[in-house]
């Protein structure tokens, strides 16, 4: 039987493996085609294509099993549950992947893609710029069809140049700027604040005018130090948390 494969990371040895493996294989199921299949590699070959040890695989395991995303059976291996639930808490733990991770597992609608005049809040990251590429996307539950958030990305053209409109109805932006257009992400910064529903939020989120909201403003670095791209993100406030951990060590 064929089984599924995975997407490749470079680890961060200043994070704990075991959750930056969790993170990609979990970006890597939620983000999976429908035709990919459920059967999961054994944990000696998921820890090979890592490059970790099986106890740190089945850590990381025991994280997707705990979520509800895979199950696993004795002799007859592991395997990706496909009703999964999906809208899962924004957890932010440090790594490009964990990014990558709570954007997957949504279906995407481009609602508008363009050019346009740097908005004046977001000035300061863009100082040598005076437009930039903007998209817009609905994101909705897979299951119910319910929509979860919508979020709007202003990407510097030369990159947007390159991405191809049809990636991100599959992809959320991390990913395509990374693994698709290829560029050397060296950090993104978040920045999470509770507001009330706009009259258009309202309207995209289906939820009463003036209800709790989530916002969120995530600045994307390359390793030289600009900014890539500035996604600023609206969830509705009922079916999102977020949650820091940091590292003591």
């Amino acid at each position: 039987m064929t089984s599924f494969a995975p997407d490749s990371i470079v680890l961060n040895r200043k994070l704990p493996l075991w959750y930056q493996v969790s993170q990609s294989l979990r970006a890597s199921i939620l983000g999976r085609s429908p035709r990919d299949p459920l059967r999961l590699p054994t944990e000696e070959q998921l820890a090979g294509h890592y490059g970790v040890s099986v106890l740190t695989m089945r850590q990381a395991l025991k994280e997707l099993e705990d979520e509800g995303l895979i199950t696993r059976h004795r002799r007859r291996g592991t395997f990706i549950e496909p009703d999964a639930l999906r809208g899962a808490p924004v957890r932010l733990l440090g790594s490009v992947d964990a990014i990558v991770a709570q954007q997957s597992g949504m279906k995407a609608q481009l609602l508008g893609h363009g050019t346009g005049p740097v908005p004046p809040e977001l000035a300061e990251f863009f100082p040598d710029l005076a437009e930039t590429a903007t998209y817009h996307r609905l994101r909705c539950d897979e299951k119910t069809g319910e929509p979860t958030n919508h979020a709007h990305n202003y990407v510097r053209p030369e990159v947007a140049a390159r991405i191809d409109v049809d990636d991100l109805a599959r992809w959320p932006m991390t990913k395509v700027l990374r693994d698709v257009v290829g560029m050397d992400i060296s950090r993104i910064t978040d920045t999470v604040e509770a507001r009330l529903a706009d009259p258009e939020t309202a309207r995209l989120l289906e939820v009463p005018l003036l209800s709790p909201i989530l916002h969120y403003t995530g600045i994307t670095y390359d390793t030289a130090g600009r900014v890539l791209d500035v996604a600023v993100i609206h969830y509705r406030g009922d079916r999102f948390s977020f949650t820091v951990t940091l590292d003591a060590t």
